[in-house]
Order: C-alpha cells, then sequence, then structure tokens
C-alpha cells in the first residue's frame, strides 16, 4: 500500500494505493496480538486496506465495526492481512500512470529511473 512517486504521474488521486499485478502470496502464520491490532486501528487508512485486500481475494468489511477490541471475526480477518500475508513475487501498478514497481523475493524495489524522479 505505498503511492506512485513517478514525477509526471497523470492523476495523483490515483497514485494510493498501488495495485498489485501477478502476484504469488505465501501465507506466514503468526500468534495472533489482538492488543496490537486494536492499537494500530486507528493509523490504518481503512478504504486503502480494504482495496488492496480485496485485489488479493481477501474479503474485509468495508467499515471497522463499533467495537472491533470485542470482535473476534473482525480481529481474526485483520490479523490474516496484516500480519500473515505476505507477497513474494509480482508487482505494484500505479493506476495514474502505469508505473510498475517490480516485487522480488518479498521486497519491492521503489526505485526510479533518473528520468522518473
Amino acid at each position: 500500500m505505498l503511492k506512485c512517486h513517478v514525477k509526471n504521474c497523470t492523476d495523483p488521486d490515483k497514485q494510493y494505493p498501488l495495485r498489485f499485478k501477478g502476484v504469488k502470496i505465501e501465507q506466514i502464520e503468526y500468534e495472533p496480538n489482538e492488543e496490537f491490532l486494536v492499537r494500530m486501528l486507528p493509523r490504518v487508512d481503512w478504504n486503502a486496506l480494504v482495496k488492496t485486500a480485496s485485489d488479493l481475494n481477501i474479503a474485509l468489511p468495508s467499515v471497522v465495526p463499533e467495537d472491533p477490541a470485542n470482535n473476534q471475526e473482525f480481529l481474526q480477518k485483520l490479523h490474516t492481512v496484516i500480519m500473515e500475508t505476505h507477497i513474494t513475487e509480482g508487482s505494484m501498478v500505479c493506476d495514474g500512470c502505469s508505473h510498475e514497481y517490480k516485487i522480488t523475493k518479498g521486497i519491492a524495489n521503489m526505485l526510479l529511473a533518473e528520468h522518473e524522479i
């Protein structure tokens, strides 16, 4: 969920979130930490997370429940998306300028060529 930084990106409103393309996903199980998830929730751009999760075929509710700390199903879905879903290969694409940021071995290459800066 990173933002495109290409200098001449045609539509700044479409620079974020980047869209995943041709990705390989690895699910790695971790022990849930509900307290961490609840504390982190106010810092999350929920609409961007829902859109990104949807691109990965992971369903999240369109809005955060009123009492997320006591909603086990919600916390499990959030945990799965944020903590256990790892993109290992593929790319992230800007919908504004179609620039692709390659992902190799789980690392996104966000470097731009000199003419793109």
